[in-house]
């Protein structure tokens, strides 16, 4: 049976009382980048307990932020139009399983310049795939442009396909560039809270 590996995150949310009422936040993240996804992994967790070589096994890791716990469960590449049908079912059916009852978070790590059409229609899929309203419980987070062109930020905003994606999650979205820690997971307590502390339900005939 696979275990869940706990790690102790020391910094707190001092002078904030958003996390009151969460004694547990589970978070899977997605995204088309290996390097990207495990970055975040392991600025979240504040813990370089993930490989951006090695692809993920899905391991569930805990942490302990502010008295509260988030579950974590970074992704191997599911974002990959050649994925059979049956291998990604299998993978959102072991997802559910393994951050069961269900998740409260998608984290959606995406890189502006290289998110295409393609990619925005896989995303949804997958996201559809495990449950009802998946959007209503995504953030994404986009990584610091390798670009340094003017406006660069304000213009991939825009761009069709991630201004369509970023408007299915209403709206919530952030950037890498100088984000801290305790912002992060602020963001993520807030669509706990949202959704009234209540997880996305993977419907077994679908997944």
């Amino acid at each position: 049976m696979q275990q869940i590996v706990t790690v102790n995150i020391r910094r707190s949310l001092s002078g904030t009382s958003a996390t009151t009422s969460v004694s547990e936040i589970r978070v899977i993240l997605l995204g088309n980048s290996l390097s990207e996804r495990t970055a975040v992994a392991n600025f979240l967790l504040e813990v370089p307990l993930f490989s951006r070589e090695e692809e993920p096994d899905c391991t569930p890791i805990r942490g302990l932020f502010n008295d509260k716990e988030v579950v974590l469960i970074n992704t191997p590449d599911v974002l990959h139009p050649n994925m059979s049908e049956h291998k990604l079912t299998a993978f959102i059916e072991n997802c559910v399983r393994l951050c069961s009852p269900g998740p409260h978070v998608f984290l959606l790590v995406l890189q502006p310049e290289d998110f295409t059409e393609e990619h925005n229609l896989w995303l949804r899929r997958v996201l559809k795939l495990f449950g009802d309203r998946p959007f209503d419980h995504s953030l994404v987070l986009l990584s610091t442009p390798k670009t340094k062109a003017s406006h660069f930020m304000e213009k991939n905003k825009l761009h069709p396909s991630l201004k369509d994606l970023i408007k299915m999650c209403d709206y919530r979205f952030l950037w890498r560039k100088n984000l801290e820690h305790p912002q992060l997971f602020t963001h993520l307590v807030q669509i706990f809270k949202e959704n009234n502390g209540e997880h996305v339900r993977c419907k077994a005939g679908d997944c």
